[in-house]
């Protein structure tokens, strides 16, 4: 059993290390308070070839494994929480066009996304259909070339697409968008996916007053007859919900490594600080008081850390990662919003002022107990998977 990584991939980690401690650390704090990413940070992650790290070579991308992407995620987020998303969002999209579109498709979709060019964002969840997002009631209406042909591109014969989603992460500055509205009824299967430029003319968006992850620009956007070409269609009729859920498998490890490198960084400064302050004449780390809880939390954030990579191991492998993945959407973000608030209170009166990034990283990190899937939603797919749905909830 290696617990190891490639000599390769230590190299690759060194490298991005050194790109988000040098480049992206110092904005973590200042795009909080102007609620919206440095606009260098996109086009610098790009050049690293982050945005596309996921995405085949042949379409631009760096072809990386899972494991390696895992590596990536969590360089990025324990200098900068937020800047992940940039890596998160377009891999996930990424993830269902590579598996479910064309050939033609791929090869139109991709490239842009891998070079940085188009910021897309991923919209599923709805303001009635959060975690059933089976039952989603956005439509795509079937239409042809007697309905404004210039719009929808070529021969006029495609879709419009008419509803709201919500809470979409990078749903303020993204161009295009993995798009899921029902084609037909019938709950998951039918629910196609499509993907969109989101044309002004026909989409309204209402950014969000956040807790947390101010800087990635939480939205509501708002579909009113939006035309679509009919090659805009990924995959079959019906097979978008499909496609999303197998893509979740990645992204929820993904997440969770995110998750658990911010809450590191946050525990890291909490020993640092252990060590430096002084009361009742020694050091504040030689009271169990103060030593147990940081030994706790990071027993915590190792273990669950390891959940995350034999997730994406399996992935690696070939092998089914459905249960792994599952522990560490739901564990994951828990360990790491329960390390970085311990990690706060060690620090005591300065750790609550917004001189430091202990408040900023708890109140990011709760966004990720949500966002993706509840912990709720995490345990019933496990204990699916454990018991048999037969005999699950």
């Amino acid at each position: 059993m290696d617990f190891g990584f490639s000599d390769e991939q230590r190299h690759f980690q060194e490298t991005v290390r050194r790109f988000a401690t040098r480049r992206l650390a110092a904005r973590y704090a200042p795009d909080d308070r102007r609620g919206a990413l440095d606009e260098r940070t996109l086009s610098e992650m790009a050049s690293l070839g982050l945005t596309g790290i996921a995405i085949d070579e042949r379409y631009g991308g760096q072809s990386a494994g899972a494991v390696t992407t895992g590596i990536a995620a969590e360089e990025v987020a324990g200098a900068d929480f937020n800047a992940a998303y940039l890596l998160l969002i377009p891999m996930l999209v990424a993830e269902v066009i590579g598996a479910a579109g064309s050939e033609d498709q791929r090869a139109r979709m991709l490239p842009p996304i891998a070079d940085g060019s188009i910021l897309p964002c991923f919209c599923l969840t709805e303001p009635e259909h959060g975690s059933d997002a089976a039952r989603l009631s956005m439509r795509a209406e079937r239409v042809g070339d007697e309905d404004e042909a210039d719009d929808l591109r070529p021969g006029g014969e495609g879709w419009r697409l008419s509803g709201e989603k919500t809470s979409i992460s990078l749903g303020m500055a993204a161009q295009t968008a993995v798009v899921f509205a029902r084609t037909s009824e019938g709950g998951a299967r039918g629910v196609s996916a499509f993907y969109v430029d989101l044309d002004e003319r026909y989409v309204q968006r209402s950014a969000f007053r956040d807790l947390g992850s101010r800087a990635i620009g939480r939205a509501a956007i708002h579909f009113d007859g939006l035309p679509v070409p009919g090659e805009s269609l990924i995959g079959g009729e019906g097979e978008g919900f499909i496609r999303c859920m197998q893509s979740f498998e990645f992204s929820r490890a993904i997440i969770g490594l995110m998750c658990l490198a911010c809450a590191g960084a946050a525990l890291e400064e909490a020993l640092a600080y252990a060590r430096e302050r002084q009361a009742f004449g020694r050091p504040i780390g030689a009271n169990q008081g103060v030593a147990f809880p940081l030994a706790e939390a990071a027993t915590l954030l190792r273990g669950a850390r390891w959940v995350c990579y034999e997730a994406l191991w399996r992935r690696d492998a070939g092998l089914p990662h459905r249960v792994e993945a599952s522990m560490a959407k739901w564990w994951a973000p828990k360990v790491a919003v329960d390390a970085a608030h311990q990690a706060l209170l060690t620090l005591g009166h300065s750790g609550y002022s917004e001189e430091l990034p202990a408040g900023q990283r708890v109140r990011d990190l709760i966004g990720l107990e949500i966002g993706d899937g509840t912990a709720q939603i995490a345990k019933l797919v496990l204990a699916r998977e454990l018991l048999g749905r037969a005999y699950a909830p």
